[in-house]
């Protein structure tokens, strides 16, 4: 029944669905004695701005006094990338509504469903079970038979894709649904689409022909009070295809004004019927639709759209294919879920965006042909990802965990509330012809589900390989979206938080921490983050520097550099002011002006001073192939000039010291190397620092920060002391970032210490999917204490930089 191309892999998230993960952690952090001290007035600024905020109708964009915890249950999402999402639990929940741009719905909706009904060659219904492992609903669907047991069904996720295989015994019945998303690298028409199909195979073991009818029922709403607003309607479709039609229903409802419609839908065929149940109350005991998808059918319906539901109803729909499967024989039923949402708005409603999948489907009621795209195009999908991951999975010397991270932690591109917008006319009118916006649209994403700031750029940074790999136009997109902010101003006044400042929100000649606030005016509004004035953090420019080069060694587009070109030169003479000494190495300034943005860096630091070293090269390089002599012989004679400061004032002769500060200088930072993790990505290799004090460094980071932490198997903590002890200067110096272990196991993978690098990274993915159950929500940090930090977090999309590194090195040895 399954070929190569749609069996169950052998790799990827896999769990009974009455699986209990061994191990819950909290996010109820509580500082140490000596963190405290200097987050006081942090604190009381932070809990004064969240009044504030609050007073305004809105919540703060870090809530840190209402922290989420892990819910345990999730698996692969629904729905292509920038196009809103809707979450599954592994137990066959519908949950994490992600419809409302960039804002998470953590409700259960009960309303939605697979039924199976088994009736025998007789017609006599034999058997009929809710497909949910997940728990019964207490106030509605009481007559619902709720009871399958998960030790019986087996889930395994690998991204786009999913599993669930059912062991019904008892009626020699193995039925298998496949969930299939179009996220496919390098199809941008595809991976837009917001639905997914679900392939429901039958085989019938048996020696009898049984009917077996699967029934998905839908209700309105993403599991918030709006859902009961009323003012929904549903009405039945059907559209042909080839060899038979589309048959379903359409729920019509508005989220904050923005008009929504989902679609569900089953394959009608020669040997598969369909009904619909146009509209039905999801609340009360609902025998009634028990009994009649007991029949294996809907009786004939109402064909006009149902009338509008009362403040404070809700409804649902259902549609029911029925097939017959002779014994010792397989069957197939098809469903399809859509959700047209072709114009959205965020907090402030200041402008109407079209998302970018109309450019394809329009904006007037494309969900039937949406649905129809799906169902005609899955087979299609499932071939693409297939010969996109096949080749890795095939792959020997892979680790086995590695194959289920790698495709797995790409989630977040699609399930990151993220939004893929279409430009209008004006705005295309303003841009170069060849702008990559003009074709492929604006991307952004958050920083995590509780950091509610699109394209945070020090994270995006880590995260970034994943587009520029998979979909290098929307990297180039955010790129040119960044540029163009770079000479921007914006003088209205920003409380910063850290040490009670105001300034302007955005500072000219400067890189933006964000593009902004969904639950503000994103991209009109840029640099919501109120913390630190963040144009006089060291790593920004810096990371555009290395981003710009890192995707031309990629792509090769000449025609991008050439854009970004004067900025990139304007950011990096804007640097020298943080060179005080004038040797050439800029310095922190005494406070965490960078992404560890608790942790105090002061004078010349390694993180940032290798970030420098790295964009100085990076701008050279650059240089050169725009042949522009000026800037090439300025900022080669920085560049050697730098290097020996760089070594004069932090190499110690084991690693590279994490500052210059009197006290915590000797700190081992797993993260040190990080501007030469982005040269080796690059292709530029053993630049900027002589290779024996990388490889020195590398090593002592891992017997460090990896080996003398939890022994090993919790990837590699930010900050160690030379004495074995974790350092606890601060919160994030006592953390594991994931995003970091996974920046740090590619650079030892680059440096052919590939054991040490699958060690490093392998410990992670274990804690992360197989003790604390928080795959599909992977946090930016884990500490000791069994406590993690900030759920669903950008950061670890790096480990599309271990993938990076590996081809690379692979490629080096087929070259010798």
């Amino acid at each position: 029944m399954a070929n190569n191309i749609t069996r169950i892999p052998k790799y990827g998230f896999r769990v009974k669905l009455d699986h209990v993960f061994p191990e819950k952690w909290t996010q109820n952090l509580v500082p140490r004695l000596n963190q405290i001290w200097g987050m006081i007035t942090l604190g009381i600024r932070y809990f004064l701005y969240s009044i504030y905020i609050w007073c305004h109708g809105r919540k703060p964009l870090m809530d840190y006094l209402n922290p989420l915890n892990g819910k345990q249950m999730y698996g692969v999402p629904l729905g292509g990338i920038g196009s809103g999402t809707i979450g599954r639990g592994f137990k066959g929940e519908f949950c994490r509504f992600q419809l409302r741009p960039g804002v998470y719905q953590y409700k259960i909706k009960y309303g939605n469903q697979f039924v199976l009904t088994v009736k025998n060659k007789s017609g006599v219904t034999v058997f009929q079970t809710v497909l949910n492992c997940g728990g019964h609903p207490k106030s509605c669907l009481q007559s619902w038979d709720w009871t399958f047991q998960g030790t019986n069904a087996e889930y395994v996720g690998l991204y786009p894709r999913a599993w669930t295989v059912f062991d019904i015994s008892e009626q020699k019945l193995k039925l298998t649904c496949r969930q299939v998303s179009p996220v496919i690298p390098h199809n941008y028409k595809d991976s837009c689409v917001p639905g997914s199909v679900f392939i429901w195979d039958i085989e019938n073991l048996s020696n009898e022909s049984k009917i077996i009818s699967i029934t998905f029922t839908f209700q309105n709403g993403i599991g918030e009070k709006g859902d009961k607003d009323g003012g929904c309607w549903s009405q039945v479709f059907k559209e042909s295809v080839t060899n038979g039609s589309v048959f379903g229903v359409l729920i019509n409802h508005a989220i904050s004004k923005m008009r929504y419609t989902f679609g569900i839908s089953a394959r009608e065929k020669d040997d598969v019927r369909v009904t619909c149940l146009r509209n039905w109350n999801p609340k009360g005991s609902n025998e009634e639709i028990w009994e009649q998808m007991g029949q294996g059918r809907f009786p004939p319906g109402e064909i006009q759209p149902s009338p509008q539901t009362s403040k404070g109803e809700e409804l649902a729909s259902a549609v029911c294919a029925q097939t017959t499967v002779e014994g010792n024989s397989v069957g197939k039923l098809e469903f399809s879920l859509v959700w047209d949402m072709p114009e959205i708005n965020f907090g402030e409603n200041q402008k109407r965006y079209r998302k970018y999948y109309t450019r394809y489907f329009g904006c007037d009621g494309c969900a039937p042909k949406l649905s129809v795209y799906c169902h005609e195009n899955y087979p299609r999908w499932e071939e693409e990802i297939h010969n996109w991951q096949e080749p890795i999975l095939t792959q020997p010397d892979l680790p086995d965990w590695y194959k289920s991270a790698l495709f797995n932690e790409t989630y977040f591109l699609s399930d990151g509330g993220s939004v893929w917008l279409e430009l209008d006319k004006e705005e295309k009118r303003e841009l170069p012809p060849n702008d990559p916006r003009r074709e492929y649209g604006r991307f952004a994403y958050l920083e995590g589900h509780e950091y509610r700031m699109y394209n945070t750029y020090d994270v995006h940074f880590y995260a970034s390989f994943t587009l520029a790999m998979l979909w290098p136009n929307l990297q180039a997109s955010v790129q040119r979206d960044f540029c163009d902010t770079i000479r921007k101003e914006d003088r209205s006044r920003q409380w910063h938080l850290f040490n009670g400042d105001i300034g302007y929100r955005k500072v000219k000649m400067s890189m933006p921490h964000d593009l902004g606030d969904p639950c503000e005016e994103p991209f009109l509004k840029i640099n919501a983050y109120p913390v630190h004035d963040v144009s006089e953090w060291r790593d920004l420019d810096l990371k555009f520097v290395l981003q710009s080069y890192r995707d031309y060694s990629i792509t090769g587009d000449l025609e991008q550099i050439n854009y970004l070109w004067k900025n990139i030169c304007l950011l990096m003479d804007g640097a020298l002011r943080w060179d005080k000494d004038g040797d050439g190495l800029i310095e922190n300034q005494g406070l965490p002006d960078q992404t560890y943005d608790t942790w105090t860096m002061t004078g010349p630091s390694s993180y940032c001073g290798t970030l420098w070293l790295a964009a100085l090269e990076s701008t050279c390089q650059l240089a050169i192939v725009l042949r522009d002599t000026d800037n090439l012989n300025k900022f080669s004679s920085i560049l050697i000039r730098a290097k020996k400061a760089f070594d004069a004032k932090l190499w110690n002769g084991k690693y590279y010291n994490f500052d210059c500060s009197v006290k915590r200088s000797k700190t081992i930072m797993s993260d040190q190397l990080c501007g030469l993790w982005y040269l080796e990505c690059s292709g530029l290799k053993n630049k900027i620092l002589p290779t024996a004090n990388v490889l020195s460094s590398l090593r002592t980071i891992y017997e460090n920060n990896v080996m003398k932490y939890k022994d090993g198997e919790m990837g590699a903590v930010n900050g160690m002391l030379p004495n074995g002890k974790v350092d606890f200067c601060t919160l994030q110096s006592e953390e594991i970032w994931i995003g970091v272990v996974y920046a740090l196991a590619s650079l030892m993978i680059h440096k052919d210490m590939v054991q040490e690098g699958w060690k490093t990274a392998g410990g992670i993915y274990d804690t992360v999917y197989n003790k604390i159950g928080m795959g599909f929500e992977t946090p930016e940090a884990l500490s000791d204490g069994r406590r993690y930090r900030a759920i669903g977090y950008m950061r670890p999309l790096s480990i599309w930089s271990i993938q990076l590194a590996w081809e690379m090195r692979n490629r080096r040895s087929e070259g010798n």
